[in-house]
């Protein structure tokens, strides 16, 4: 009875005041009326406080069974490479587990020797090049002046000598001339005339330029120097031991100061860019994978990763006495912080496909919700039908699972899911059980 006449603002219990009843009473249904737009609105609210996710519908497909074999992970290269040359280690760059780049030099062998062969090689280059052109340019304005002026006084002693032997060989007709004066001055007449004709020989040779042939002896002695240079810078680059291609180092052979001869090796140098994994399978599982074929593969260590390799290759021959046939398996590998996460000689479970065609329910890789534990995806339950903006609004239910066979973008499952269920797709990462939530149907559905 207080607390009514509290709330009626009775101030006498035995005396109440009309006018006071009223008021309040006006005042409490205002009051009880707010509370219920509020409570309306409260509702209201709640139900549209929902997240907004992307649904794919599970399908039914004709699938095999899967037999699960284990592999193990190999580098897709492996390289033990090394040294090109002989000669001392001058540094060694490389350590095991070392991330290296293609051209990275892992080595260094001395090669001073080499150096002062190469600088003498190349002086003795230059020399070549210059008497090549000097035979290209032909001969200067100076040496043809010189032939002419020769060319001249030679055909002037052979004209003199000429005028001397007629006068010789007139005073013989007279009698006047001894004859050995006369021989020689046919003598001098003769040998002028072979002068003047060395000189023009010498003129033309000059006038000319040196010979088509002359050129190209010199441009072989230059190609020629060009190529003993190029064989020193060879046999230079082969003092330098490099990586041949992106990858680790897992192996050290040699380290500084020590000698090396042409062969020894140095490091092994691994490819971890992709990886294959050779699993061993009975031949009856053997015999039913195909090139290419897709398949699941399981890390124990990664449980929360969704792998899916190819299927590069069948050994077509039996490995040991266990009489299975390796099943070569490629998958790309990611490296974060020059880090791989899948390692060489990791032990991987493959899901090869095995046995007669038989239904199965696949959903999209993205509806995978994983963590080191389960592996769950959210159904759409508790639909409500479409709303003015074509929205439907339902509750998210989480249903545990387990994998089966696996394509690039769709997992086969096995749990409480069956055909046309709605996934959620996008948005899954954030969801817990029972959470509400509203999407649109896919236009292709």
């Amino acid at each position: 009875m207080l607390s009514i006449a509290i709330i009626f603002g009775f101030s006498d219990l035995r005396r109440p005041r009309t006018g006071t009843i009223f008021r309040t009473a006006a005042s409490f249904l205002l009051l009880l009326t707010a509370f219920k737009s509020n409570s309306i609105c409260t509702r209201a609210a709640a139900q549209t406080d929902a997240t907004l996710v992307e649904v794919a519908a599970a399908e039914s497909r004709s699938l095999r069974a899967a037999r699960r074999v284990v592999g193990t992970v190999q580098p897709v290269r492996s390289s033990t490479i090394g040294a090109g040359a002989a000669g001392r280690v001058e540094a060694f760059e490389a350590s095991i587990g070392q991330p290296v780049k293609v051209g990275e030099t892992l080595a260094q062998l001395r090669t001073e020797t080499l150096e002062i062969e190469r600088r003498a090689a190349e002086a003795e280059l230059k020399l070549f090049q210059q008497q090549r052109i000097e035979l290209e340019n032909g001969s200067r304005p100076e040496e043809i002046a010189e032939a002419e002026a020769q060319a001249m006084a030679a055909k002037a002693a052979k004209e003199n000598a000429a005028r001397q032997l007629d006068r010789m060989l007139r005073l013989e007709e007279a009698n006047a001339a001894i004859a050995a004066d006369v021989e020689d001055a046919r003598e001098r007449a003769q040998a002028t005339q072979f002068i003047y004709a060395a000189s023009q020989a010498t003129l033309k040779r000059v006038t000319q330029g040196p010979r088509v042939e002359q050129i190209a002896q010199a441009a072989a002695r230059v190609e020629l120097q060009e190529q003993q240079i190029a064989l020193i810078d060879d046999r230079i680059k082969k003092h330098s031991i490099r990586a041949p291609f992106d990858g680790f180092v897992t192996e050290e052979f040699t380290q500084a100061g020590a000698w090396l001869n042409p062969g020894d090796p140095v490091v092994t140098v691994i490819d971890l860019r992709q990886i294959d994994i050779v699993a061993p399978a009975p031949a009856e599982v053997a015999l039913g994978v195909q090139t290419g074929q897709e398949v699941r593969i399981e890390f124990p260590e990664l449980p929360e990763k969704l792998l899916v390799g190819k299927v590069l290759r069948v050994v077509p021959r039996a490995d040991g006495a266990a009489r299975v046939f390796p099943v070569v398996v490629r998958l790309d590998n990611s490296i974060e912080a020059n880090r791989p996460l899948l390692l060489g000689g990791m032990l991987a479970r493959v899901h090869l496909p095995d046995g007669e065609p038989r239904k199965g329910t696949v959903v999209p890789k993205d509806a995978l919700v994983l963590s080191a534990r389960s592996r769950s995806i959210f159904v759409a339950q508790e639909i409500q039908p479409q709303d003015t903006r074509g929205v439907v609004r339902a509750i998210a239910r989480k249903v545990n699972v387990e994998l089966g066979l696996a394509s690039e973008n769709t997992y086969e499952i096995f749990g409480s899911v069956k055909q046309g269920d709605w996934i959620v797709v996008e948005g899954n990462e954030r969801l817990v059980d029972g959470q509400a939530i509203e999407f649109r149907l896919p236009t292709s559905s």
